[in-house]
C-alpha cells in the first residue's frame, strides 16, 4: 500500500511556470548558443586567414612599389634632383591596390551558384 509520501506530488501553477521557464531557457541555449560555440573554431580561423592575407597583399603591393622604384625609367638619372614623376609610382601601385580591393570585394558579393541535383523519377511499371 501506497504511503502518502510516495504519491507523485502534484505540480503547482508556479511549479509549472518555473518548469516552462527551464524549458524555454534550454531551448534557446541550445538553438542559438549551441551553435555559435560550433562556429567559433571556423571564425577564428577565418579572422586568422583574413589578416594573413591583408599583411600578404600588403607586402606585394610594397614589393611593386620598390620594384618600380628599381625601373631606370622612373630614376631620371640625368636630372640633378630626381625626376618629379615618382608621384607615377605611386600612383600605380594605388591603382593596383584599387584593383586587388575591387576584385576580393566583386568575388565576395558574387551570388553562389546553386547545385543542381538531378532526382531520378522511376515509372511505377
Amino acid at each position: 500500500m501506497p504511503t502518502p509520501s510516495m504519491r507523485p506530488r502534484r505540480a503547482t501553477p508556479s511549479d509549472r511556470v518555473a518548469e516552462l521557464r527551464e524549458l524555454v531557457v534550454g531551448y534557446a541555449k541550445q538553438e542559438t548558443l549551441d551553435p555559435l560555440k560550433r562556429l567559433k573554431r571556423f571564425l577564428l580561423y577565418g579572422v586568422a586567414g583574413a589578416f594573413c592575407v591583408g599583411v600578404g597583399v600588403a607586402f606585394l603591393l610594397l614589393g611593386l612599389l620598390r620594384g618600380l622604384q628599381q625601373i631606370e625609367f622612373f630614376n631620371g638619372r640625368t636630372q640633378r634632383d630626381g625626376w618629379h614623376g615618382s608621384w607615377l609610382i605611386y600612383t600605380i601601385t594605388l591603382v593596383v591596390g584599387a584593383v586587388v580591393v575591387g576584385a576580393a570585394l566583386y568575388a565576395a558579393r558574387r551570388p553562389v551558384a546553386k547545385k543542381h541535383t538531378t532526382t531520378v523519377q522511376r515509372t511505377g511499371r
